[in-house]
């Protein structure tokens, strides 16, 4: 009798010792994770960002480290005035990602269902006076601009033309039609003045910054300047839709802002 029940507990040791070991290895499948989770899927693919001309600096960099995080996306970026770009997109050129210095080249693009979510509003930026180095003409503020010569604006299609018409206009300065230069964007309006074509000129304060020793400045008064909100948004048309969406989170993480910041724009 005690044989059988030295035997018996014998088992149910055993039993229960096998039990222990099945249960132990349940717990590591199914515990905190740490075993067995597994890193996302790499980012892949291609996304051409249509961006505008004022972002040519900042997004570069924010391209370079974005890929630098994800070597298996290809990103490029289009740049251009940000009327151009939402007319180029209207009419179906590829691109995967919106990113405009202005909301209404934005908006237009929401109105015709051609964006796959919401835009949202990544930095900001306002304008300044640009002159050439060492301000020859003494100019001192928007008034100087009507006599001074000619003067570098944007076209009136881009934001940052409609922009400058209207700093001009609050500020009651005209400027004769025969001396105002008008470039295709905020850099063709800028090299104007860099490379002497015209006296001064007005631009984003981020663009001038990107040019700090070939240009002097003259601030424009708060109670006439304009404030640009910039918008980004991925692009309905997108097959990449997935590294599309990281590219936008890129823009508006910490990582993005600081990048924006360092080149002289305002935080959303």
């Amino acid at each position: 009798m005690r044989t059988r029940l030295t035997s018996a507990l014998a088992v149910l040791a055993a039993l229960a010792f096998v039990a222990g070991c099945s249960s132990d290895r349940v717990s590591d499948a199914s515990g905190d994770g740490e075993s067995t989770t597994t890193a996302d899927p790499e980012l892949s693919g291609t996304v051409i960002v249509s961006a505008a001309a004022s972002l040519t600096d900042s997004f570069t960099t924010i391209r370079d480290d974005f890929v630098a995080e994800h070597p298996d996306a290809d990103i490029t970026i289009n740049f251009g005035s940000s009327g151009a770009l939402s007319t180029q997109i209207q009419e179906g050129a590829p691109a995967d990602v919106a990113a405009f210095a202005d909301t209404t080249p934005m908006t237009t693009l929401r109105d015709a269902d051609l964006l796959a979510a919401a835009p949202k509003i990544f930095a900001r930026n306002q304008f300044v006076i640009v002159t050439q180095p060492g301000n020859p003409e003494g100019i001192t503020g928007l008034a100087d601009l009507a006599t001074a010569g000619v003067i570098s604006l944007c076209v009136d299609t881009a934001p940052c033309g409609r922009f400058a018409d209207q700093i001009l206009a609050d500020a009651g300065t005209t400027l004769p039609e025969a001396s105002v230069s008008r470039g295709t964007d905020v850099r063709s309006t800028l090299t104007a003045v860099t490379e002497g074509d015209a006296v001064a000129g007005i631009v984003y304060v981020t663009d001038a910054v990107s040019v700090a020793d070939e240009v002097d400045t003259v601030d424009i008064p708060e109670e006439a300047n304009v404030i640009a909100s910039y918008p980004i948004a991925v692009v309905a048309a997108t097959a990449s839709r997935e590294l599309a969406d990281a590219f936008e989170a890129y823009v508006l993480s910490d990582a993005g802002q600081a990048v924006l910041e360092e080149a002289g724009f305002l935080a959303p």
